[in-house]
């Protein structure tokens, strides 16, 4: 079992996709309500008294799968339901529910709807499995009651996952904490645990069957992870604007590419800069398409003062689909990365820009992705990517540390790194060879780090959503595609990206 620790946010990524693999969260709370009786019943002997204080979430539900375990090894069951019956909405929690309820002689329920109806045991074992990692908030009644009532027992205390009332992020509590003896914890040690030793006793971590693959290969937990809320009184901007520089005499669609991705990601407003001709081309062929018409045929070092005005007010920056590589390109680009650099922009650098940051002598110490293909990775580095998997993760993952930089190198098999972390994507499929989804790509990543998402997730994220709304395309039309045949599923993977494990089932 690993030793690193696991925010509540991830494990929740970690779920998913494990779902997504085949591993239902139904199994997962078998397991972990089977871990805690056998934890239990490890300790106490047969027929001793168990009391298992619920809530109507998932770590309630873990709870009600240690309940039936306990009773079917011979102990003596009482299960507390903190909180309305109704509440439970979870279909896995519910349907554990339902077969708690038929066990009529093994196990005594009691429901506790508000703080009158918390009632006190006196039993051997008590069983914490009120609130889990994603509890937020000050506690209310009646869990804070139950929190009291627990605590003022001289039962043994037993805590699912963490301690209720503890943030299993910061270790702060949330009010009254569960003070446990015992916390068992599932699959990874949860951050805030390590903070909060007088809440935990001993804490124990145990594997409930999440597959390794569920935390290397992006799924859609991940592309859940990677969405902001957006509150009903948000203004324009508050969900990124984006700069995107790029396009020249020869690539005129590169650019469009990657602002229509934004958009259809999220981001609030995407602003092209371009040469003059190429960025009206690209205003008549989209309304949906701010353009910054820059005086050439190309990028060049005067038109630093206008990208500079919109660059100043940009939450995120794309630098590089379709520029070409003119002299002139290259000493603008070397001024423009001196000032994303000044400003602290997030940024993205992608096709020309690549091989231009890895001749330059700036490292940016604000969130940096690169999106390289095989030869981009050769211009960046000097040496081209091994072929064997686990060989190319050790190339990426070092040229990531070197560079200071977290790289998406695209193939098969997309390769990510921040010279520490390391994530692979599988989703996509040979249709996608064709010219703009690398543009697409681009757009989607650069939407998620305008907003502010971690780079690494940013790009676990962007290259899931990629390939799975290539997959669907492939799907519908075969490899007859064109990569604003991506843009249109983007939202479509964006909101619903589980609808991929029917294609992925398919292909497996």
């Amino acid at each position: 079992m690993p030793t690193t620790c696991v925010s509540s946010r991830v494990m929740r990524a970690v779920e998913l996709n494990s779902e997504y693999l085949g591993v239902s969260t139904l199994q997962l709370m078998e397991n972990a309500g089977r871990a805690i009786a056998q934890e239990v019943s490890s300790r106490f002997p047969t027929r001793s008294a168990v009391t298992v204080y619920g809530g109507t979430g998932r770590n309630g539900g873990d709870g009600m799968v240690a309940a039936r375990h306990l009773a079917c090894l011979g102990y003596r069951v009482l299960f507390q339901l903190i909180g309305r019956e109704t509440d439970i909405k979870e279909e896995t929690v519910l349907q554990n529910w339902k077969t708690l309820k038929r066990m009529v002689s093994s196990v005594e329920l009691r429901m506790a709807s508000d703080s009158t109806l918390v009632e006190p045991c006196h039993c051997d074992v008590i069983v914490d499995a009120m609130l889990g990692t994603g509890a937020r908030g000050i506690l209310h009644p009646p869990i804070s009651n139950a929190v009291k009532v627990v605590n003022d027992s001289k039962a043994f205390r037993l805590a699912v996952d963490v301690p209720s009332g503890l943030d299993s992020d910061s270790g702060k509590t949330l009010g009254d904490v569960v003070k446990a003896n015992l916390t068992v914890t599932f699959h990874r040690m949860k951050k805030g645990l390590k903070n909060a030793e007088q809440y935990t006793g001993e804490v124990k971590v145990v594997d409930i069957g999440v597959p390794p693959e569920a935390e290397l290969y992006a799924g859609p937990g991940d592309v859940e992870i990677a969405k902001r809320p957006r509150a009903l009184d948000s203004h324009k901007g508050d969900f990124g604007r984006l700069l995107v520089v790029g396009g020249s005499e020869t690539y005129a669609g590169a650019p469009s590419y990657v602002a229509l991705a934004a958009l259809r990601t999220g981001v609030d407003l995407a602003v092209v800069a371009a040469p003059e001709r190429i960025a009206y081309a690209m205003s008549s062929f989209s309304p949906d398409l701010i353009t910054l018409k820059l005086p050439g045929d190309h990028l060049n070092t005067s038109n630093i003062p206008q990208i500079k005005r919109v660059l100043e007010t940009s939450t995120g920056v794309v630098i590089g689909p379709g520029l070409g590589s003119h002299r002139d390109t290259e000493a603008a680009l070397a001024r423009l990365f001196d000032l994303v650099h000044d400003l602290k922009k997030p940024v993205l650098l992608d096709a020309d820009a690549i091989g231009a940051y890895g001749a330059s002598k700036i490292r940016f110490d604000m969130p940096l992705v690169l999106t390289p293909h095989p030869g981009e990775f050769e211009e960046l580095t000097g040496k081209k990517p091994r072929i064997e998997l686990g060989e190319k993760i050790e190339d990426v993952k070092k040229a990531a540390a070197e560079k200071h930089a977290t790289i998406l190198l695209k193939g098969a098999v997309d390769v990510i790194s921040d010279g520490t972390r390391v994530r692979l994507n599988s989703t996509g499929n040979p249709g996608m060879t064709v010219g703009g989804t690398g543009d697409v790509l681009a757009g989607i990543v650069g939407a998620l780090i305008s907003q502010g998402i971690d780079p690494v997730e940013a790009s676990t994220a962007g290259a899931f959503i990629n390939g799975a709304a290539g997959d669907i395309v492939t799907r519908q039309k075969g490899f007859h595609m064109v990569a604003s045949d991506l843009i249109e599923h983007i939202p479509q993977v964006f909101e619903k990206p589980m609808i991929h494990k029917e294609i992925r089932n398919e292909q497996s």
